[in-house]
């Protein structure tokens, strides 16, 4: 195996044995806590569609559908014609005007350095990317590497074997990438690779003395008013070019409005009108369904229209003879381009479709859409941001005697009453439990993967019932993070990893499942990511509790993008012995990563040193 399949083997393997702490690559905090205070730049003029020559009816139709999908996870839309707002809605838990992680879409933003660097003279698409970085590549690899523009790099034509499972491999992606092997000719075949992108982002760097947030800020992010933003750096500081960039919604809008501009913003030309014309034409023919690739930007169904596309529903849509963008932020079960969410857009807006250049207003429709969109907002529609449906069953506290004479409590059911679960939160709070497997983290894999910000373990959870306000704190390593739970409506909240920050939103809900066990609930939306991590608690007799944790987009994508890793992994003597199994096979390795995506966790009470009664009496 290659040292980055290792590296992510060993990454498997350890979340399987349950092991914690850091990878292969050097951790340090960098992301800001989100600037609340700053005061939003160069906002759009917000218009009714009619008014721009679409009809209200469309768009509540779109978010209705969107919002009814199984598969698909909305979190922030946004559309905009004729440089005006003209329909947007958040999500709950998802605010307004907060940052949210862009995966892949960044690709899009680095692509336009390249053009700027290309038109201040300072780089050519022709040069090839070794003899840019002469003193990263060993001797014989000078010999015998091929030639790689930086062309093949836009066009994700390199060749190079070196990908995104190279993450944690170490520290030096770059000399890494320059010295691996290189697949065919390149130029010749497309190839998907977040490292092409990087190395782009460490051309910028190599050619300015700046990071490529440095150089972007003056010519791209300041004239556009996008303040409220931050993109993360590998560890030795160049910028990750291909991911790890927080941008709001609207001002995502904003880069593919300067595309619809010709690249023009306030009279000022920013990006030049000839890289707008040949980045955004088909360069090269992708996979099955769907349209191509130009310069790190994908083609779109319609003709003549582009995208800048992100994992998992972060998109900036542009259609050039509509003059519109639309921008999503999402959690899809899906990956990339050829998915639901972008289907259903589709559908709405297919080849055949015209908007008028206006439309008479209709008031009725025009209010029904801003009443859907307030609904989303505060997660009262279609019940998918709520409370799960079911009857609940009020809840009191009984005593019961142990054989050591020391009292401790179960929970038990006595009043039919739906609505009422204020005893229920009485009855557990100031109850701590220890976790037997100490090894689950409150971050889903997806964050702490991304942002190699792994888990110190959950030792401990416990609950609180204060004034009316219920709390859930989970103790992970030396931290503490104590939890407001909402129920009906998430409740806002904080946790700190290593000295990172991510808002966090917490709904909560109390049930019984079918053996009449009491169970918590509980939906942890990490409002900045694109993910979620879930809780299922049991409150089983005996004074012990059960965790099922699992967390959204969860075990077929992650599952999906270790498959080609755990394939070679399964025929590895190395790592079979280190399961303790020279027979193990791909199913069952699978299996045992399914168990670590959707662990159960059992914990018992922590005794205090007096039990006193807790009275539940209203």
């Amino acid at each position: 195996m290659a040292k980055e399949q290792i590296a992510v083997a060993e990454l498997v393997l350890n979340m399987i044995l349950g092991k914690t702490g850091g990878t292969r690559v050097d951790y340090f905090p960098q992301k800001p806590d989100f600037p609340f205070d700053a005061v939003y730049e160069q906002a759009f003029v917000r218009a009714t569609p009619e008014s721009q020559g679409i009809s209200s009816d469309l768009f509540a139709a779109l978010l209705r559908e969107l919002d009814a999908s199984k598969d698909t996870e909305m979190h922030h839309f946004m559309a905009l014609r004729h440089g005006k707002v003209i329909c947007e809605c958040n999500f709950a838990p998802y605010p307004k005007g907060m940052w949210h992680i862009t995966h892949s879409m960044c690709k899009s933003i680095t692509g336009m350095a390249i053009g700027m660097l290309i038109e201040e003279e300072k780089l050519k698409l022709d040069e090839n990317i070794y003899d840019i970085f002469p003193d990263h590549i060993n001797a014989f690899s000078k010999i015998f590497r091929p030639v790689i523009t930086v062309e093949n790099l836009l066009t994700m034509t390199s060749g190079v074997t070196f990908n995104e499972s190279g993450i944690v491999s170490g520290n030096d992606w770059l000399g890494s990438f320059l010295n691996a092997s290189v697949n065919g000719k390149p130029g010749t075949e497309f190839q998907y690779n977040s490292l092409n992108t990087y190395v782009l982002s460490a051309i910028v760097t190599k050619r300015t003395g700046e990071t490529l947030t440095e150089y972007l800020t003056p010519r791209l992010f300041g004239p556009l008013g996008i303040t409220k933003y931050y993109w993360e750096t590998c560890p030795k500081g160049i910028t990750k070019g291909g991911w790890g960039l927080f941008l709001c919604a609207e001002d995502m809008a904003k880069l593919g409005q300067l595309y619809l501009q010709r690249g023009k913003w306030n009279g000022q030309q920013l990006v030049s009108e000839y890289w707008i014309e040949i980045s955004t034409a088909r360069h090269l023919k992708t996979q099955n369904d769907t349209y191509g690739y130009g310069y790190q930007l994908w083609m779109e169904q319609r003709p003549g229209s582009f995208e800048y596309n992100g994992m998992l529903g972060q998109n900036v849509i542009i259609y050039p003879d509509m003059d519109m963008v639309l921008v999503t932020n999402a959690g899809n079960k899906e990956m990339f381009q050829d998915c639901i969410m972008l289907n259903i857009i589709r559908k709405y807006f297919p080849v055949n479709y015209h908007p008028a250049d206006v439309l008479p207003e209709n008031p009725l429709s025009y209010s029904l859409l801003k009443r859907l969109c307030g609904e989303l907002e505060n997660g009262e529609h279609n019940n998918r941001s709520t409370s799960l449906r079911g009857r609940w069953k009020r809840n009191v506290v009984s005593r019961r005697k142990h054989s050591d004479k020391k009292y401790s409590y179960r929970i038990s059911a006595a009043v039919d009453r739906p609505s009422d679960h204020h005893s229920f939160m009485r009855a557990v709070s100031g109850r701590t439990y220890v976790m037997e497997q100490q090894n689950i983290g409150i971050a889903p894999l997806f964050v702490q993967v991304f942002h190699n910000n792994m888990t110190d373990g959950i030792s401990e959870i416990s609950f609180t019932y204060d004034a009316g306000n219920f709390y859930v704190s989970f103790t992970e390593g030396e931290v503490i993070h104590k939890l407001p739970v909402g129920f009906g409506r998430a409740a806002d909240g904080c946790v700190d990893l290593h000295g990172e920050h991510y808002l966090v939103a917490t709904l909560g809900e109390f049930a019984r499942d079918e053996n009449d066990i009491p169970v918590l609930k509980l939906e942890i939306t990490f409002i900045e990511e694109c993910v979620k991590r879930k809780a299922h608690i049991f409150f089983h007799e005996d004074d012990k509790i059960e965790i099922r944790w699992n967390e959204t987009p969860g075990k077929k994508m992650i599952l999906a993008g270790l498959s080609s890793i755990t394939e070679e992994l399964s025929g590895n003597f190395l790592y079979n012995s280190l399961l303790g199994d020279h027979n193990i096979t791909t199913e069952l390795l699978h299996r045992l990563m399914k168990q670590t995506i959707e662990p159960v966790v059992r914990g018992y009470l922590k005794r205090p040193k007096e039990t006193d009664s807790i009275d539940t009496d209203e």
